[in-house]
């Protein structure tokens, strides 16, 4: 045990925001001599037993860092190493193929080491969320005693220094609340900028590539679209004309003589009946008799 760790003993203990929490009662050590736990003497709260490393030795003051924010700087101190050393990998390997399978290795090390990250970032963000509705309820305690002291006052139950006396105190308890506060949301932020890193560097290349494809096709495009419209039936009868349609004469041998040629224009089809009249076929014979 060095000689500033044994001066610690009877030195007041305050928190980084300069809260007074208590003064040093004395040590516990390992067989080596270094010191495990510091016991505090916190009054009315009893003797605490403090790890050594959340302490810090200034001057005649020992300061106390929370536990959260020594496992959630060491939480984000390992994984910006871990991520680091992934990208560098990654660049030797696309520099030189032939590494590939040397890698491998190691890249499934610095893998297997991001998920136990994720264990430890699970418990700390659990204790985060604590931390914040234990600040929580000490701000609105310290907003009560303030406004309590505001109405002794105007009713003349307390004197203007007590009144300033409680104002003091009770600024000081929501400036530390606040700055704790802020420093809590900082950390979740500089944790979930580590998350989006980390998952854009483990994301299977062949995987982002079919996103990317499945983007693409999905993205609307104006599409000229051909639609075929078939021909509605008429809706009204289709009137055929009464009169014949003219045609072109057809040359026809009407006689024996083959030096005689007559032009017969065809008649338009006629409905074919069952009956014929004789009259009909006689004068046909008639025409033709006298044609010779």
């Amino acid at each position: 045990m060095t000689h500033d760790e044994t001066e610690i003993i009877g030195k007041n203990v305050k928190d980084m925001y300069g809260t007074f929490m208590g003064k040093v009662a004395g040590t516990i050590t390992d067989i080596d001599g270094s010191i495990q736990s510091v016991g505090i003497d916190c009054g009315s709260q009893g003797l605490q037993q403090i790890q050594f490393e959340q302490l810090v030795v200034q001057g005649d003051v020992v300061i106390f860092i929370p536990k959260w924010r020594l496992d959630s700087q060491r939480l984000i101190r390992e994984k910006q190493l871990t991520l680091r050393r992934l990208k560098a990998l990654i660049d030797i390997v696309s520099e030189n193929d032939d590494m590939k399978a040397d890698a491998e290795i190691i890249h499934e090390k610095y893998k297997s080491k991001l998920v136990s990250l994720d264990e430890t970032e699970k418990e700390i963000k659990a204790i985060l969320e604590a931390r914040l509705t234990e600040l929580e309820d000490q701000m609105k305690s310290a907003k009560m005693l303030l406004f309590d002291a505001k109405v002794q006052f105007k009713s003349n139950e307390i004197s203007d220094a007590t009144f300033e006396t409680v104002k003091s105190c009770t600024t000081e308890i929501i400036e530390h609340v606040t700055h704790e506060t802020s420093e809590i949301s900082n950390v979740k932020s500089r944790i979930t900028d580590l998350e989006l890193e980390v998952q854009e560097i483990t994301a299977d290349p062949q995987e982002n590539i079919q996103d990317s494809a499945v983007s693409y096709l999905e993205t609307p495009e104006p599409q000229q679209i051909v639609q075929t419209i078939l021909p509605e039936a008429p809706t009204e009868p289709i009137l055929i004309p009464s009169e014949p349609i003219e045609a072109e004469a057809i040359p026809m041998i009407e006689s024996a003589n083959e030096s005689e040629v007559t032009f017969a224009i065809p008649e338009p089809p006629q409905q074919v009946t069952t009956k014929t009249s004789n009259d009909d076929n006689d004068n046909d014979w008639l025409a033709r008799m006298e044609a010779q």
